[in-house]
């Protein structure tokens, strides 16, 4: 899909509706602008909230904190190199 847009004087560009559509943006939404080999690509960015259930938490991590969790992963990672270098 090609469409085009105008930059306004600030340097502003309104996304056309199509692309909205398209990627499924809407207010407040936010989005990526990576430059590639000279070109722009604009991405959608999820919402985190929208990752929730994603990922299953085994048993014995739930109701953890995140501090906890990030703790019990660092122990486990630290374990892990520990073997691969001894």
């Amino acid at each position: 899909m090609d469409v085009r847009a105008r930059i306004s004087s600030k340097g502003q560009v309104t996304i056309p509706k199509a692309v909205r559509d398209a990627l499924g943006v809407r207010e407040g939404d936010d989005v990526l602008f990576r430059v590639v080999e000279g070109h722009a690509v604009l991405a959608r960015t999820p919402n985190i909230l929208d990752l929730a259930g994603a990922v299953e938490v085994p048993p014995e991590l739930r109701g953890r904190s995140w501090q906890e969790i990030r703790a019990a992963a660092d122990r486990l990672r630290a374990e892990q190199l520990r073997r691969e270098y001894e």
